[in-house]
């Protein structure tokens, strides 16, 4: 749903700091994004019904093809980006915009982390560690395809693409440099949650 979104607070976001606007074909946008997205998400979860013991037994190497697919998805986005003369990006707002997207990534994992481990909250903590990663990640395998359906003919389309190009090796980063320390605090609350759980021992008279 929150991709959706993005069909209108894009454009109104780009208005607003750019201060150009131009008619968006929304009928024709949202059948191609339907296409793109909805239709082969329906199609994949009605055929693994039918293949999936098969798939059990067989068990392909799907996680290498997807990382294969993945890594082909982000050279080939960078080589169409950086690639293209009308791009006018210098070092100094490159800089600029790592910064940006590192504290926004930076700020989205602290504020789901204090959300989720509210004393109100009915989360575990390996729940907490779902919240902080899924939540928060956004892949080039979607958003390249949204955007090249959005702003298609747009002059400056590659410019658009850098701080998502940028988003997501940020949040593999991230993700890495963060893992054990959430790691150790998943534990170490796993094992004070057991303790406070269990059934104290009768005390003799």
């Amino acid at each position: 749903f929150n991709f959706f979104q993005g069909i209108v607070i894009t454009p109104l976001l780009l208005l607003l700091f750019l201060g150009s606007s131009s008619s968006v074909p929304f009928t024709s946008i949202f059948s191609q994004l339907f296409m793109t997205v909805v239709v082969p998400l329906i199609i994949g979860q009605i055929v693994r019904r039918y293949i999936k013991d098969w798939l059990e037994r067989k068990k392909p190497p799907f996680g290498t093809i997807s990382s294969c697919v993945l890594l082909m998805i982000i050279y080939t986005t960078f080589c169409d980006t950086f690639a293209n003369p009308n791009i006018d990006l210098d070092k100094f707002s490159l800089i600029i915009i790592v910064f940006i997207i590192f504290s926004v990534q930076m700020s989205f994992m602290f504020l789901t982390f204090i959300f989720s481990t509210r004393s109100n909250s009915s989360f575990t903590p390996a729940d907490t560690v779902a919240i902080i990663f899924c939540s928060t990640h956004k892949s080039l395998t979607l958003g390249i395809p949204m955007l090249k359906i959005v702003f298609a003919g747009y002059e400056h389309l590659s410019l658009i693409s850098v701080p998502l190009l940028i988003y997501h090796p940020a949040q593999i980063l991230l993700g890495s440099l963060l893992v054990p320390t959430i790691k150790s605090w998943m534990v170490s609350r796993q094992k004070a949650l057991k303790l406070t759980r269990q059934p104290k021992a009768p005390v003799k008279v």
